[in-house]
């Protein structure tokens, strides 16, 4: 039997030795609601894709970003760091063209959107992906800086087609009248006219259809439902879907009109806008398009025989903005309050992961990046520090998450969870509450248990401290 045994494993290790490790499709919406797709609860939204992939793996109830807006939320995504700690704190973005400015030629070369990106000694998911022989790509939205040194190919990936900037017109793919789409570290034009969405898809399939015989990281970042960056009062007013996908809602269609009124930071002149139905119908339809674009990916990896050594993950990059619906969350996209930070996830591993499961641990998006790095067999990049820990026994319910505070801070907005209280201090508002009888955030326990509030806000200090003691990084951090 001893004999048996041994030729056994002799037999079998050259299979062995040549397993494949798991590829990674990391899909993230943006501003996309917590209630805005079929298996988080919506009655409206039509994404049969992400409830597909959601009955294939595990949905997150209590999973939250590191930021409520774009550019930390992703930064702290690729880096598995905080916010403050990899340098990305705040956007980068121009706050001109919120006001109606459109940049002359020459003036937008010189501005902080166009020089501003990640610091150069942060070490991202796809370069510490490549020393596992994996090949990345990334096809959508980057907003991690727009020079050569901060682009995707100078930070692992390898193939790369999107837009560089925080948000883009869907179909002149312009940022409030700039070009922002690029192929790898070139600017271009070719495909102005067409829809994003369908763009993303199209570059996805064909990086998928050249390496999915390799092990790959294929990184999915779509625009969608962000506002269009167009600075049109009637556009930019919300999202934008193609009209194949707007007719799949008539009721909203039926409801649609315009309306006049003031446009924020315009002055105080009425402009003719889509009504509230119409914008909604704009913000469905665009994520009804995405979910396309995504079973389009979930099939190459059915017909390929891929889907159980692939792990997929979706998740919005912060909380539900514009038209979108938060339902039961209190606030939106940018505030402190559960609504600008939990978001939906799904994780997809099959035979890892267990099907049609729900799992209410709290989990952060800072956990993806070292998750990854276990699951792909390769340990942590040496000499960085990560805020997150590998969650995959959480989600195959095998422990309890380790995760027991998380903390927040945009500019003098502050929030804290530890266990299930929550703080936050924001000009929006604030206050102390239960997560775990008030999800909603609508009772202030401030006054009835200052002893918690006050361990709440010492915890945050104590987080500040060790932020301000880390290595520092730029663009925003003075050193």
């Amino acid at each position: 039997m001893k004999a048996f045994f041994h030729f056994l494993f002799w037999f079998t290790l050259p299979a062995l030795l040549l397993a494949k490790p798991p590829n990674v499709v990391l899909i993230v919406s943006d501003d996309q609601g917590y209630r805005d797709l079929g298996c988080f609860g919506s009655e409206e939204v039509k994404t049969p894709n992400l409830d597909r992939l959601a009955k294939g793996g595990v949905r997150l109830t209590d999973f939250y970003v590191a930021w409520p807006a774009c550019t930390p939320s992703r930064g702290a995504l690729l880096t598995g760091r905080y916010p403050q700690r990899n340098g990305i704190y705040d956007m980068i973005r121009n706050e001109a063209p919120d006001y109606g400015y459109k940049y002359k030629p020459g003036e937008y070369e010189g501005t902080f959107e166009r020089v501003g990106g990640m610091d150069v000694r942060e070490v991202l998911l796809p370069k510490v992906l490549a020393e596992a022989g994996y090949v990345s790509g990334i096809f959508g939205k980057w907003d991690l800086g727009v020079h050569k040194r901060f682009l995707p190919l100078a930070r692992g990936f390898v193939d790369f087609y999107g837009f560089v900037n925080t948000g883009i017109d869907y179909f002149t793919h312009e940022r409030y009248g700039v070009p922002s789409m690029y192929r790898n570290n070139q600017a271009t034009i070719e495909d102005k006219g067409t829809y994003c969405t369908s763009l993303f898809r199209r570059e996805s399939m064909r990086f998928l259809r050249k390496n999915h015989e390799k092990p790959f990281f294929l990184y999915l970042p779509f625009n969608a439902p962000h506002g269009a960056s167009n600075l049109d009062p009637a556009i930019r007013t919300g999202a934008q879907a193609p009209q194949e996908y707007k007719a799949l809602y008539p009721k909203l269609q039926g409801l649609s009109g315009i309306e006049e009124r003031p446009r924020k930071r315009y002055g105080d002149k009425l402009y003719k806008v889509p009504n509230k139905p119409a914008r909604r119908l704009e913000f469905v339809a665009s994520i009804t398009a995405m979910d396309h674009a995504i079973g389009e990916v979930l099939d190459f990896l059915d017909d390929k025989g891929l889907t159980k050594d692939t792990i997929v993950i979706f998740f919005s990059d912060n909380g539900g903005g514009g038209a979108a619906d938060n339902f039961p969350l209190r606030g939106a996209k940018g505030q402190m309050f559960e609504g600008g930070i939990r978001v939906p996830c799904i994780v997809r591993w099959p035979g890892k992961v267990p099907a049609a499961s729900l799992n209410k641990e709290f989990l952060t998006s800072l956990e993806v990046f070292p998750t990854l790095c276990k699951a792909v067999g390769l340990p942590q990049p040496e000499g960085v520090v990560l805020d997150g820990f590998d969650m995959l026994p959480v989600l195959q319910g095998k422990l309890k998450s380790p995760r027991k505070e998380m903390f927040w801070q945009r500019r003098l907005d502050k929030a804290a969870r530890v266990g299930r209280w929550k703080w936050v201090e924001s000009a929006r508002g604030g206050g102390l509450f239960d997560l775990g009888a008030d999800l909603s955030e609508k009772n202030d326990l401030s006054s009835r248990h200052p002893e918690i509030l006050a361990r709440l806000k010492g915890r945050f200090q104590q987080w500040v401290k060790e932020m301000e003691a880390a290595e520092p990084r730029g663009p925003f951090r003075d050193f």
